[in-house]
């Protein structure tokens, strides 16, 4: 089983990447488990938050690189392979920001090109003081343009064209500063904060977190002014909604609210 998943009683689901053997490599198997389940996840009301970990001291390497070069064997050298895998993995990280729940990556040990795209894309990421991240696919002759899609969404231009072009390794602390995850914290107590943080998100309105996260992503890609318009809709949606009349009396009330959703 490359992907071990585990739901727990307070609406957290953890998928764990589980091929140590291929350090957890984004091979086919592995892309098409985890996008069954991100799938499973979003059309299951009980669950909230979903948390994406993994076993061993890599927590991915990206693409397979045996799967690939196994693919050049073909007629065409792996042309259509090669073009059926980006399209498989750019759907799985797009399936992750669109997905109607929060995301958060638990990174203990190296990510690496896909790996670290994967980290980009999660909503929320935090790492152990002992992990690490790049994008070396320029050190083999093969620039990482599809990591690079979430790296230059989530930290600043220079610094992504410095992960880019040099292909070194980055320390978690300074993956911290630039942005690409939210907090180091030391190993033994990673899973146990990432959990913590994972159950205080879902105690909120499940429709809340769903509306926040869409419109979060809609506006990003928007001016000033358009996002403004958008969001105030939404706002207005948001504000008829019940659970935000529940949240409003309890609050004005001194009570815990009592979520619908």
């Amino acid at each position: 089983m490359v992907l071990e998943r585990e739901n727990s009683s307070n609406g957290v689901c953890r998928l764990t990447l589980n091929d140590v053997a291929r350090r957890n490599a984004l091979s086919e198997a592995m892309m098409t488990a985890m996008s069954l389940a991100l799938s499973d996840t979003a059309a299951a009301p009980e669950i909230k938050v979903i948390i994406i970990a993994a076993n061993g001291p890599v927590f991915s390497a990206g693409h397979d690189l045996k799967e690939i070069t196994a693919a050049r064997q073909n007629v065409d050298k792996g042309r259509i392979y090669f073009e059926k895998l980006m399209q498989s993995c750019a759907m799985l990280m797009q399936s992750i920001v669109h997905h109607p729940k929060p995301v958060i990556a638990e990174i203990d040990g190296v990510a690496t090109a896909a790996g670290c795209q994967l980290v980009a894309s999660c909503d929320l990421a935090y790492a152990s003081e002992n992990s690490r991240f790049a994008t070396p696919g320029v050190n083999i002759g093969l620039f990482c343009s599809t990591p690079m899609v979430a790296l230059s969404r989530n930290v600043s231009r220079k610094h992504a064209m410095e992960m880019l072009l040099s292909g070194d390794m980055i320390p978690a602390t300074h993956a911290e500063n630039i942005g690409l995850i939210n907090r180091v914290v030391s190993a033994d107590i990673l899973s146990s904060n990432v959990n913590e943080i994972a159950a205080r998100i879902a105690s909120k309105a499940g429709t809340t977190l769903k509306v926040g996260k869409r419109a979060f992503y809609e506006q990003a890609q928007m001016t000033l002014t358009d996002a403004y318009a958008h969001t105030s809709k939404v706002m207005v949606e948001n504000m008829l909604a019940r659970d935000a009349e529940e949240g409003i009396s309890a609050f004005l009330e001194k009570r815990s609210p009592e979520w619908k959703s």
